[in-house]
């Protein structure tokens, strides 16, 4: 819900709106803007923030509390990630149109891949440019194995489990054919349940075409063919050639220290010690290869 002061600052805008003579009332109407950009991971590091329903729900809420605003524009360039966060930021965005009665805009930059065009199916409207990527409707797990390399250096490895199943797709170990098929029948659910919010966001304006769903990805020029964006533009032009030249895009931004606060992070009054830095850069490396990774995909 929106905090006090925001509930506040709009009544107190209407009241102002309300008593101002119409000859004094300024014609222009104002569109705040959410920039949803980066991967999509539970949590994440004092280092690399990423997309999830902590880090972002703060900022939708107060797009969505922003006063006399006809509609929410949403810039986002993700290539995925957390299939569960992807659709809880979705769940909040619809919520929260309902609720204020609002409609949503959503804007594709370079990608919506994957979660991040599960995220943009939020959007009552999907605009990408032509030469944006979009699609990738599908599920994937990735990982490494390491049995082989175990063996040459000569170290053994040791699990002790209490129920048969806790060591499953261990990377140290050599990968079993029952692990892979429990895997991808797991997938195939999660797989389902992004195929079926996308038909229902979508409708009949998705084409029958029977790579729709297989996790192939398109630009935007041909996903606009395949029914899986509205119309080809950028958020500037688009919005003041709906609601007039004199619009004005007021961006949304998260308090300050919201993310970390810059250098003092390292200060000897930060609270962490040194092998906790250590360690976090260590997480903030191995983060930053899973989110290269994403992107790589797609070419970026």
């Amino acid at each position: 819900m929106p905090s006090n002061h925001i509930l506040e600052t709009s009544l107190l805008r209407r009241i102002f709106r309300r008593l101002t003579p119409k000859s004094m009332r300024s014609d222009a109407v104002t569109i705040p803007v959410i920039r949803l950009h980066g991967a999509i991971m539970s949590g994440g590091g004092q280092f690399r923030p990423y997309l999830s329903l902590a880090s972002t729900a703060g900022l939708i809420e107060k797009a969505f509390a922003f006063p006399d605003a006809p509609a929410v524009a949403i810039s986002i360039n993700s290539p995925g990630g957390s299939p569960v966060q992807s659709r809880l930021i979705y769940k909040r965005i619809r919520d929260l149109a309902a609720e204020h009665n609002r409609k949503v805009l959503v804007f594709v930059e370079d990608v919506a891949a994957s979660g991040g065009y599960m995220i943009a199916v939020a959007g009552d409207e999907i605009i990408a440019d032509p030469s944006s990527i979009v699609g990738s409707i599908g599920v994937v797990s990735a990982s490494f194995g390491f049995p082989e390399l175990m063996k040459k250096i000569g170290v053994e490895r040791r699990v002790h489990t209490a129920g048969q199943n806790k060591a499953v797709l261990d990377p140290f170990r050599p990968e079993k054919k029952e692990d892979v098929e429990r895997l991808k029948a797991l997938q195939l659910e999660v797989h389902d349940t992004f195929i079926d919010l996308v038909k229902e966001r979508r409708g009949t304006k998705l084409s029958d075409d029977p790579d729709l769903f297989t996790g192939l990805f398109w630009t935007g020029k041909r996903g606009l063919a395949l029914g899986l964006v509205d119309a080809l533009g950028d958020m500037r032009a688009v919005l003041k050639d709906r609601y007039g030249a004199k619009t004005r895009l007021k961006l949304i931004t998260p308090p300050r220290g919201l993310f970390g606060r810059g250098l003092g992070f390292f200060g000897s009054n930060s609270g962490f010690s040194a092998p906790d830095i250590a360690q976090a850069a260590a997480g903030g490396l191995i983060d930053a290869a899973e989110e290269r990774a994403l992107w790589s995909r797609f070419g970026l």
